[in-house]
């Protein structure tokens, strides 16, 4: 899967993971909600999917590789019953991208049978993995998502309850976590770590089904009715018999919603407490233009935005500015799972696969060229390039976030910090690195004003360096075992 994504596996941003959980009282077949519910999720995740189910005293999980649509096929979700389920869609993070990664991973063991989905990375689980180890513990795979099953079993088994073992583990797990857990009492749950980091929330169908899920467009795709976001730290417990219980598990002593699910990672029509994610990347490029330092030929100019991840803030930039937007980058959705490419070399030609030019809206223009990041730099640098010799007058590059500057160990596929340009060059060297005229990142304070949400409630640990954590990881050793760039 790492070599047959075009260059965007390996230079665009991608987060670790999406869940759901699905508990109807009646229904016998869900399979079908939770394969919607997947698909709105599809941006989260792309290497494997998985749903695991219960009928009556039954988990049946079934997971492989691929997208949605590529590994549940009609027939297969006709075989899938049960009232009850947990679906994941994956971006490794932590662990190979194998079917012994893929989520659900159920466990099973002579105490208690349950299953878990999890959004997110331990930032501890390889002290806890060789705890677990010395311990007696046997792990067949190398994600994170397996040390988690085995705390909360032991925690599980030590409290003889589900809710109560749930809260014990958060106590030693750190790092990011949402997660879905369906056990063989058909017993729904969902929690979320005490920091903060990903999103999760929950909302009812109306025809009575509970629904817990990483976005609220999972929600939508049912037709639900969102209900709330997690708090950081919540736990949600919906019993055998479709009672539910919102409870808060340990506190901790500063908040960190990762800042990138409004720069990029969730859908423009996803929702985090009343805020949606479109108005802030509308914002983001309003605040780009009004904090614009270069004189720009505005009757010659044009806003282009990279599709699809510059489209919102380069409409706000345009909104603000009163250059108009152009759609100059036309791009093809069907290439990026057509081509296997070995080599660099061939690499290097993904992005003339990927996008093509509208010249008549480029020639002899100021470009406006707005993306929400820059991690590596080698693919913005082909699609300035690409936008120069399709005629452009000047190229002038605007990125909706600040420049990146320090890994992320709590869920985002950069834990390499050699490999962000970012850290490496100044503002104006990557200015020449990318062939652009000009270069204007967003600073701090226009990211944290568009959120809404105030800078404590946020982690910006990739833009300052500042983790907020519980302890101090060993950054190295994580680096080493969660890096993808090789």
């Amino acid at each position: 899967m790492r070599q047959c994504n075009l260059c965007y596996r390996r230079n665009k941003i991608h987060d670790a993971c999406g869940v759901v959980g699905i508990f109807s009282k009646n229904q016998n077949y869900v399979a079908q909600d939770m394969f919607h519910t997947l698909l709105s999720l599809q941006h989260r995740g792309q290497e494997s999917a998985g749903i695991c189910t219960f009928a009556g005293k039954t988990l049946k999980n079934t997971r492989g590789m691929g997208l949605v649509t590529e590994f549940f096929t009609k027939h297969k979700l006709q075989g899938i019953f049960g009232n009850r389920a947990i679906g994941h869609v994956r971006y490794s993070t932590a662990g190979e991208s194998t079917l012994e990664n893929a989520q659900p991973l159920l466990f099973d063991s002579p105490h208690m049978k349950f299953a878990i989905a999890l959004n997110g990375t331990l930032t501890n689980f390889l002290q806890l993995r060789k705890q677990l180890t010395t311990e007696g513990h046997i792990f067949v795979g190398s994600g994170d998502t397996e040390i988690l099953a085995h705390i909360l079993a032991s925690k599980i088994l030590e409290t003889n309850d589900y809710l109560e073992g749930i809260k014990e583990s958060m106590k030693v797990l750190d790092g990011s976590y949402s997660v879905t857990l369906l056990n063989d009492k058909g017993e729904l749950f969902g929690f979320k770590d005490p920091i903060g980091f990903k999103p999760l929330c929950y909302g009812e169908s109306a025809d009575g089904k509970h629904i817990i899920a990483s976005e609220s467009v999972a929600v939508d795709a049912l037709r639900g009715h969102l209900i709330k976001n997690f708090e950081p730290g919540g736990i949600i417990k919906i019993d055998a018999d479709g009672n539910l219980s919102d409870e808060m598990g340990p506190k901790a002593n500063r908040h960190g919603f990762c800042v990138f699910e409004f720069v990029y990672f969730a859908r423009p029509d996803s929702r985090f407490d009343g805020i949606c994610v479109y108005d802030v990347r509308e914002q983001l490029g309003r605040n780009l233009a009004r904090h614009e330092p270069e004189a720009i030929d505005e009757s010659n100019a044009v806003v282009v935005p990279i599709p699809d991840s510059g489209r919102t803030a380069g409409s706000g930039y345009s909104i603000e500015s009163g250059i108009p937007l152009r759609e100059g980058l036309m791009k093809n959705r069907y290439v990026h799972r057509t081509f296997i490419m070995p080599s660099q070399a061939i690499r290097d030609w993904a992005v003339y696969l990927k996008l093509n030019p509208v010249k008549t809206q480029i020639a002899g223009k100021e470009v406006i060229l707005v993306d929400d990041s820059i991690v590596r730099g080698t693919t913005c640098r082909q699609i300035v390039k690409l936008v120069r010799d399709a005629g452009a007058k000047k190229v002038h590059l605007r990125i909706s976030c600040p420049p990146l500057i320090s890994p992320c160990y709590m869920g985002i596929d950069f834990p390499n910090k050699a490999a962000l340009i970012a850290a490496k060059l100044s503002v104006q060297e990557i200015c020449q690195y990318m062939g652009a005229d000009t270069l204007n990142f967003q600073n701090l304070e226009g990211l944290v004003q568009a959120t809404q949400m105030p800078r404590s409630e946020l982690c910006l640990a990739c833009l300052t360096g500042d983790y907020p954590l519980k302890t101090p990881p060993d950054f190295e050793l994580l680096t080493q075992k969660l890096d993808i760039s090789k």
